[in-house]
């Protein structure tokens, strides 16, 4: 395949690139108010905006031949649309706060969008990656800082400082361990001992206890919250304490298992700085 050829299939993919955009922008905007979808991340509308009169303006211009006075008002005009663009980017991310992370596999989407005006943020379940819908609102509003932390492909954790200088966990989670077959209860299931050399959880009927560097502290039912079928909280005086997810390898009670747990959990101890995660095996039913 000879230069000219490989030019011409460029241009025409620009061309395609653009209107494919454009159609899913249209697409976007018939169906927003109707399905209450909307992009994971307000500023993708933008974004998507300058790659279409972008790619359309160098297809054209690598397509058709202009005089120089059309490349010149081309150029301009395209100038101030990708600069209106920015501009109502920025002023658009002043009243919806963004916060968006990727999954490590490129799978997930995690979104929380916080309005600034009314101070309360949601949470979007994002479907085909690229649009979402508001699923829950998170109990405490952000007012410090932040971070999100991908405990597995399909686990997130969000960490924020909320009212009182208080760290809260907000988990986003995308799967579960038992293929869908039926709801399921994160902490009767890990019911047992997990351990690695540093740390152990001890799961009872009664309460789940974190053992570190010698000093125990139990947490009852009251200070255990569930998200979705892969992940709790664990929280003392009012603030979010420890994470526990599911691995990857973790496996239900069933005959296979001789009707205990098996495989591993994560424990994550909350905090904005910390980026640390413990991998625990089972050891035993008690």
């Amino acid at each position: 395949m000879n230069r000219d050829k490989i030019l011409l299939i460029l241009k025409w993919l620009l061309f395609l690139f653009a209107i494919g955009l454009f159609f899913v922008q249209m697409g976007y905007l018939l169906l927003q108010d109707r399905l209450q979808m909307e992009y994971v991340d307000n500023r993708l509308f933008y974004i998507l905006n300058i790659l279409i009169v972008v790619c359309l303006y160098v297809a054209i211009i690598m397509l058709f031949s202009f005089k120089r006075n059309f490349h010149i008002i081309g150029a301009s005009l395209v100038s101030l649309f990708i600069i209106l663009n920015v501009f109502l980017l920025t002023e658009s991310n002043k009243e919806i706060k963004n916060i968006v992370s990727i999954s490590p596999n490129l799978t997930h989407v995690f979104s929380i969008k916080e309005d600034q005006q009314l101070d309360e943020a949601l949470y979007y379940r994002s479907y085909y990656r690229i649009v979402s819908r508001p699923k829950e609102r998170l109990p405490s509003p952000i007012t410090g800082d932040y971070d999100v932390r991908w405990l597995t492909n399909d686990v997130a954790v969000f960490t924020y400082e909320t009212t009182g200088d208080k760290k809260q966990a907000f988990i986003g989670t995308y799967g579960d361990r038992n293929e869908g077959v039926a709801y399921y209860y994160v902490g009767a299931e890990i019911q047992g001992v997990w351990e690695n050399e540093d740390v152990s959880v001890v799961s009872s009927p009664d309460e789940i206890q974190v053992i570190e560097n010698g000093n125990t502290t139990v947490y009852d039912w009251d200070q255990i919250h569930q998200f979705g079928t892969l992940a709790i909280v664990l929280e003392k005086e009012q603030e979010a304490d420890w994470v526990i997810a599911l691995g990857k390898d973790f496996k239900l009670r069933s005959v296979e298992t001789g009707n205990s747990p098996a495989g591993s959990i994560i424990l994550y101890k909350v905090g904005i700085e910390n980026k640390e995660v413990d991998t625990l095996n089972y050891k035993s039913l008690q």
